[in-house]
């Protein structure tokens, strides 16, 4: 059976078999368009200001670290400004009741951690940036 499952804006496409789920696609949930009452801001009522959308590739301060699968960040294993070398575990993802270490693809310097402790992320989520 197929299910389709929305969580914090993105929406996850799950198959399940045989007590068995897996995902089959993730999408990111378009943002809710502004009424036309609600487009023109009067002094009486503020206009609520959409979260800001989830960090790309292009803003980061150097090379992403996605995330291989979906799942959530158990443990963080890297400081900003810390050196590491090729192996070296970054993070510790569980996914599908596994726990999986995401390591350094290269010797460098962490310039800037993405996501926290706890937080789900989907396959290509960028989680770090190396120097």
């Amino acid at each position: 059976m197929k299910y389709i499952v929305t969580i914090n804006d993105k929406t996850y496409e799950v198959e399940v078999e045989r007590g068995q789920a897996n995902i089959v696609k993730t999408t990111q949930v378009p943002a809710m368009p502004v009424p036309a009452a609600a487009a023109a801001p009067s002094e009486a009522a503020p206009v609520a200001v959409p979260a800001a959308p989830a960090v790309q590739a292009n803003t980061v301060a150097g090379e992403p670290v996605k995330s291989p699968l979906p799942g959530t960040i158990l443990d963080i294993r890297a400081q900003t400004g810390a050196a590491v070398k090729k192996g070296d575990v970054l993070f510790i993802l569980e996914a599908m009741k596994m726990e999986s270490e995401i390591k350094a693809p290269r010797d460098g310097v962490v310039s800037q951690i993405i996501v926290a402790k706890g937080a789900s992320v989907s396959t290509g989520d960028i989680l770090l940036a190396l120097q």
